[in-house]
């Protein structure tokens, strides 16, 4: 077992923190169907603000997983995509966000049966 302290595993950790974000989900999700322009990403993704999805995207593009693309025109187009890196990732994120949407209900009476089983253990405490 590693070190959790080691370098190998602040760099594994560090970027599963990333990647696992709900809004790198919701990004790649989103990109998976093709190049959008930032106003788009906004529209198809109405929860993140705009200053969330400027640093997820600018994130993702220091990772290598989104490559940003500027023409030049007045105003000026700035498109994102997946990079090669990013569709590989397109893939597990796809699959577990297929996975939390498949099971929320499921999850949803666990955790209310969770919680109605240790709302009696605090009364009866």
């Amino acid at each position: 077992m590693r070190d959790p302290s080691s370098p190998v595993c602040r760099t594994i950790s560090t970027l599963l923190a990333r990647i696992g974000d709900k809004w790198t989900v919701l990004v790649v999700q989103t990109l998976a169907e093709g190049p959008k322009r930032f106003n788009e990403l906004r529209r198809e993704i109405p929860s993140v603000s705009q200053r969330m999805l400027t640093l997820t995207l600018r994130n993702l593009e220091r990772d290598g997983l989104v490559n940003r693309t500027v023409t030049p025109s007045i105003p000026p187009r700035v498109d994102y995509e997946l990079t090669e890196l990013g569709q590989s990732l397109q893939g597990p994120i796809c699959g577990l966000a297929r996975w939390a949407t498949d099971n929320v209900e499921v999850i949803h009476e666990a955790q209310a049966r969770y919680d109605a089983d240790h709302d009696e253990d605090s009364i009866a405490a």
